[in-house]
């Protein structure tokens, strides 16, 4: 697996919305669909109702839109949100470190990581390969929890 040095993430603004939300539709589309949940407009809706600026970043690689993550500060730890990666980018190297960056300011915060993956989702082994554990399941998703680590 190369992993791919040219990427950055910057703050992401109100105007970065729906470029997000289709990458969202195409990155979900598989898992939401074998979960029987895929709906056209409402996979990107519900990224549109909660999109917040304030905690989301926008991954570029050379300069272009390649994904996005966000990670919303909560009462006991930080929810890892929308990590969503460009189809033709994943399994590059770049998530992982994005991922390790994020985690490593976790880490330095001594700050409590959570997250959801939708059951069956590949994303799941990336997230346990970070230190990520089973914290609980439904049928749609996996809860997972990482403690900081020093």
């Amino acid at each position: 697996m190369p992993i791919m040095a040219d990427w950055d993430i910057r703050p992401a603004s109100a105007s970065d919305i729906e470029a997000v939300a289709e990458l969202r539709a195409v990155v979900m589309r598989a898992d939401l669909e074998r979960l029987g949940r895929y709906d056209e407009q409402r996979v990107r809706q519900r990224f549109r109702d909660g999109f917040g600026a304030a905690h989301t970043w926008v991954i570029e690689m050379g300069g272009e839109f390649a994904g996005c993550v966000a990670m919303r500060p909560a009462e006991d730890a930080h929810w890892l949100e929308h990590f969503y990666l460009n189809p033709g980018l994943q399994g590059t190297g770049i998530g992982s470190g994005v991922l390790r960056e994020l985690l490593e300011r976790c880490d330095s915060e001594g700050v409590l990581v959570r997250l959801n993956v939708l059951q069956g989702s590949p994303a799941r082994r990336l997230y346990e390969r970070h230190g990520f554990a089973v914290e609980r399941e439904d049928p749609v998703d996996v809860f997972m929890v990482r403690a900081p680590t020093e």
